[in-house]
């Protein structure tokens, strides 16, 4: 017996065998083996990532009476997303005590000992702190000292939607290592399923939190590095080894189980809660791409007919600073077609706000064949002065603009009035258009930018990227991010509250919205009947001079250059140049 309990207490997974044994379970499984392998043996910070249902709170929950199994002394603090389910683990750890004979020795002894589902004592010496306490995330976590820490599912889609949810449970998070005892053998432990690809723990993992990631099935060969290095090593060399992609790692769930689960369940969800994999979720969620946008050099007053997108590899512009998703790169456009003409339209789309975090964002627009091109833009701290109104006028100025467009739920319409009075007296002609939104924020700036986005009509000029990336220098790195048009396009999806901050966004969408009416012409058919246009010019001219004809076709005259030399624009009954 002794030699048994010598052997149990040397091995963790022996210990996992026949703790199963005794509530009449089958014997562990491959994966549930190697979890435990990783809690006796990992580092002292680790995550555990593994697919639904293979039982690692339950092995983690076997740990914990491993560790007291161990040393009786020790202080163990459980924390969950509620405080129901850090219950809930509490009291299955007394259960198993209570009822598995050769635990009963953990039993307290004396009556003043603690033993309740908030926290309890096992038979070791008085102490302030429990043996084992169980606390919600959000409950209070200061003022308690702990030597082993297991955080079970802290991140739950109710706490972690928003960008501003997740900031506060890492925060929260990171309350851990102030309550870890300063000990050689103190460790902190996190096992869960990340919710998306900004989860807290991609960001534990870069604070030396080392995951190990088990998937339901052995990943597809184009899947892999979604898991960045971070499989369960069997896995690996499984792979290695030429592992059948798309087969169970584990023996827990079937080739069919797995189907069901996935019709019934959805593919998006199933990849994330059995492959922890967020890619495809993330794809969906976040429907705003870097990647769907054409950059290049946007020209102030001209643009060609057509511009042309390609997701080529060698079009994409690899000096650009990227703050989107990971594989979320800018692309260059792979031709620009057709003759070169003025823009139909251009506005400045001004998201005004009142003094503090917020910005004032001016962007400037236009339009020509129905692609939209984005010029500059522009970002204000500073509320609505008339500096910086004068400013924003300035760039009008620059870009030729002939309309304001203004949104009118901050300050109701004030801004518009100011704008109107600066006009007067900088003598400037452009006209004031007034919108007001009636629909969530998130909506409006997907519904106006997605349909555009997806197919390519977006062109950005490059300098916009390089200012965007530069600005706000003074504030800190993480809070500069939360600023950018770029940081906030790749993060907006149809939560509330998804970002922080959304004002040059929210300010691009309203510029983008104004166009729409301009987005049913098609390039291709501009560019057909401009083709048509020129023929029958190059026809009339041959019929009217063909000296004259010829010697425009020489030269390479446009349609408009050929209309003015023949004094088709100008009056004039000759060309000055002949």
């Amino acid at each position: 017996m002794n030699n048994t309990l010598t052997l149990l207490r040397q091995d963790f997974k022996m210990f996992l065998q026949a703790l199963w044994h005794e509530l009449g379970l089958p014997a562990p499984t491959r994966a549930q083996y190697a979890i435990a392998d990783y809690l006796q043996s990992g580092p002292k910070r680790l995550q555990i990532q593994a697919f639904r249902g293979v039982g690692k709170s339950w092995i983690t929950g076997a740990f914990v009476l491993w560790t007291l199994f161990n040393d009786p002394e020790r202080k163990i603090m459980i924390i969950s997303a509620s405080k129901e389910r850090a219950d809930n683990m509490s009291i299955f750890l007394q259960k198993l005590i209570i009822e598995t004979p050769w635990l009963n020795f953990l039993r307290p002894k004396s009556d003043d000992s603690r033993w309740s589902r908030i926290s309890f004592d096992v038979n070791c010496s008085p102490h302030q702190a429990p043996s084992v306490k169980s606390v919600g995330i959000t409950g209070q976590l200061t003022g308690s000292r702990a030597d082993l820490m297991i955080l079970d599912d802290v991140e739950v889609p109710g706490n972690s939607m928003t960008e501003l949810m997740r900031e506060k449970l890492l925060q929260l998070c990171t309350e851990a290592e102030s309550i870890l005892t300063p000990k050689s053998d103190s460790r902190i432990m996190y096992l869960g399923t990340p919710q998306t690809t900004f989860t807290i723990y991609r960001k534990l993992a870069e604070r030396s939190y080392r995951p190990l990631v088990w998937p339901a099935r052995y990943p597809r060969g184009t899947n892999i590095t979604q898991y960045e290095g971070l499989l369960a090593p069997e896995l690996q060399a499984d792979i290695d080894e030429g592992a059948e992609e798309w087969t169970p790692t584990d023996n827990r769930f079937t080739d069919d189980d797995l189907l069901e689960r996935e019709a019934s369940m959805g593919r998006s969800n199933y990849m994330l809660q059995f492959q922890l994999d967020t890619s495809l979720s993330d794809a969906e969620k976040f429907p705003l791409k870097m990647a769907d946008l054409v950059v290049t050099s946007v020209n102030p007053t001209t643009a060609p007919d057509n511009v042309v997108w390609c997701s080529d590899p060698q079009n994409v512009i690899k000096d650009a600073p990227t703050v989107g998703l990971p594989g979320d790169y800018f692309y260059s456009p792979m031709q620009l077609q057709g003759e070169w003409g003025p823009y139909s339209e251009t506005i400045c789309s001004v998201d005004p706000s009142g003094r503090g975090s917020d910005e004032t964002a001016a962007c400037y627009l236009s339009q020509r064949n129905g692609i939209i091109y984005l010029h500059e833009v522009r970002a204000y701290r500073d509320g609505y002065s008339d500096q910086t109104l004068l400013d924003i006028l300035d760039g009008c100025k620059k870009f030729g603009v002939t309309s304001l467009v203004i949104e009118t739920n901050f300050g109701d319409g004030i801004v518009s009035e100011l704008f109107k009075k600066h006009l007067i007296q900088t003598k400037q002609n452009i006209s004031v258009e007034e919108v007001r939104a009636n629909v969530r924020k998130e909506d409006r700036i997907i519904d106006s930018l997605e349909p555009v986005l997806n197919q390519h009509r977006l062109v950005v000029d490059r300098g916009v990227i390089d200012w965007d990336y530069k600005s706000n220098r003074e504030a800190a790195p993480e809070e500069r991010l939360l600023y950018m048009l770029f940081y906030q396009m790749s993060r907006m999806c149809r939560q509330k509250g998804a970002v922080k901050h959304d004002d040059r966004l929210d300010c691009l969408a309203q510029g983008v919205k104004y166009f729409t009416d301009a987005l049913h012409i098609s390039a291709l058919d501009q560019m057909a009947l401009r083709k048509k246009q020129e023929f029958d010019a190059i026809l009339q001219d041959f019929l009217d001079s063909p000296q004259d004809s010829a010697n425009s076709l020489v030269l390479g005259l446009s349609l408009e250059q050929r209309q003015e030399a023949r004094g088709k624009t100008s009056g004039k009954p000759l060309p000055t140049w002949r």
